[in-house]
């Protein structure tokens, strides 16, 4: 039985960050990295900055791709995997998703992010590009070569001031998200951004089991490792081969 997981990028980033990952992919499980209309693989698509129509028009990307997918492999499975701000659009995402399918998917992974009810504004919008751009390096989770680049950095800024505007909607319109799969909330111990504590508030947003896993590393530890992300995935979801089990979690 295989399992497509599905993969949402953090903030000012696009689906590239986890072309890594699919080295990982073995014949039980694919990785399918996700962007938003009008980015990378979806860059003909109309670009949106509204919550709502983001998340309606990404579900049906899923739904479509997991139909395509059983053409071929009827029994296939589907997860999602959401990194910091990709952490609330791939959980909204997923509900809208399962919705669309009438079929929940097997598990949502959520890694390093703050729960809507969180989630405060912040400076972003005063800072000027150079800024923006010296938070990035901070950050830790571009390449740095990335930075130094001039139209990329630019395109980089772009896309951060971008998704600052859909992350501004999270708390009212992802607040009272709930949804009835389970859950895997992976958090990093030095994270600056979110403590495992704040990590396991998300239990809150599903009336079904959420695991905690604690990881070592900072806000970007997850998809600097996917080796460890699989081995979880592995554990929870199952029947994907021989990946193995890292990490440190409670029922």
């Amino acid at each position: 039985m295989s399992t497509r997981l599905y993969c949402f990028p953090h903030a000012g980033a696009t689906s590239v960050a986890y072309r890594p990952w699919k080295a990982l992919e073995n014949d039980r499980l694919t990785v399918v990295p996700v962007d938003q209309p009008g980015r990378g693989t979806r860059r003909r698509e109309t670009r949106t900055d509204d919550f709502r129509e983001l998340v309606a028009s990404t579900a049906a990307f899923v739904a479509d791709d997991l139909r395509r997918a059983r053409a071929t492999d009827p029994g296939a499975r589907w997860a999602t995997f959401g990194h910091s701000f990709g952490a609330t659009l791939s959980l909204a995402v997923a509900a809208a998703a399962e919705r669309a399918l009438g079929e929940a998917p097997v598990r949502a992974f959520l890694s390093a992010a703050l729960p809507p009810g969180l989630q405060k504004p912040d400076d972003t919008d005063a800072l000027s590009d150079g800024q923006l751009l010296e938070k990035i390096a901070g950050d830790g989770g571009t390449a740095p070569e990335l930075l130094t680049n001039g139209a990329m950095s630019a395109f980089l800024v772009r896309l951060m001031r971008e998704d600052y505007v859909v992350r501004r909607q999270f708390p009212a319109e992802a607040g009272g998200l709930c949804v009835g799969f389970p859950l895997t909330l992976i958090a990093a111990r030095d994270d600056a951004y979110v403590t495992p504590a704040q990590m396991w508030q998300w239990g809150g947003h599903s009336t079904a089991d959420a695991r905690r896993v604690e990881i070592d590393g900072g806000h970007f530890a997850a998809v600097q490792d996917p080796a460890a992300v699989m081995a979880i995935v592995g554990e929870d979801i199952g029947g994907i081969g021989d990946i193995g089990v890292i990490g440190e979690g409670e029922r």
